[in-house]
């Protein structure tokens, strides 16, 4: 747990010093890669205290819904539906707050705060 919390600390803090730009027309495939990498993380950190963590499931996992996402928001850019997006933000966000929640009530079971 506390290698994640690490690596997060370090993504953060070179995301802040660096400058990187993102061309217009990918910021909605960016936001929706993010939310789905946020997703799978929250579920990685969930099952970890679980005890049902698979590496293999994680990144495969990870790597299909981020493709997945682009997917949808790029058939939504070519029939000329750009909210098409949305159906991935609502899915994701909705999978980070239910696992959130499970991680949270799993948190508390584990220190005895039930």
């Amino acid at each position: 747990m506390l290698v994640l919390a690490l690596a997060l600390a370090l993504g953060i803090t070179l995301g802040l010093l660096t400058n990187v730009s993102v061309p217009l027309g990918m910021l909605t495939y960016l936001g929706v890669a993010v939310l789905a990498a946020i997703d799978a993380c929250f579920g990685g950190v969930k099952a970890s205290l679980e005890g049902t963590f698979d590496d293999k499931v994680f990144i495969s996992g990870f790597l299909t819904s981020t493709l997945m996402a682009a997917f949808i928001v790029f058939v939504g850019d070519r029939i000329g539906v750009r909210e098409l997006y949305l159906a991935a933000v609502v899915a994701f966000g909705m999978r980070i707050f239910e696992n959130l929640g499970s991680v949270r009530r799993l948190m508390f079971a584990r220190w005895g705060w039930e």
